[in-house]
Order: C-alpha cells, then sequence, then structure tokens
C-alpha cells in the first residue's frame, strides 16, 4: 500500500512538471503573440524590461502549477 502510494505521488510529480513546463511554453508563446515585438530577438538584444517581463510569467506560472501539484499530492 505504501509502495503504491509513492509510485502514484512520483507518476503526479513528473506529469505535473511536465505541464508546468508546457504552460511556461505556451505562456511565453503567448505573450509574444500579443505584444508587437519579437520577445526572442529583444532578449538577444539584451533587453532587461522584456527579460524581466519573461521571468515574471516563468515564475508564476511556476508558482501557480507548483501549488496546485502540491495541494494535490496531500
Amino acid at each position: 500500500m505504501q509502495f503504491t502510494a509513492m509510485i502514484v505521488n512520483l507518476i503526479y510529480s513528473i506529469l505535473g512538471g511536465v505541464l508546468t513546463l508546457l504552460f511556461m511554453y505556451f505562456g511565453y508563446k503567448w505573450f509574444d503573440k500579443f505584444t508587437d515585438f519579437n520577445t526572442s530577438n529583444e532578449l538577444a538584444k539584451d533587453n532587461k524590461a522584456v527579460g524581466l517581463v519573461v521571468m515574471g510569467i516563468f515564475i508564476g506560472v511556476g508558482v501557480a502549477v507548483g501549488l496546485v501539484i502540491g495541494l494535490g499530492l496531500n
């Protein structure tokens, strides 16, 4: 019984991590689509403002999905 719960939690954590990465990717693409500049080019030009916004997107999505995963493991 204990071993089964460990395996289920491991699988749930792996799937949650994959979902987090997918949401981060789509959040970045969504931001890139709705802005009038190319985010990748601006990051290549070392535009710190765009970098901070992208960082905020990644942190926000990571925290939100991480909370969902953490609450699901309880």
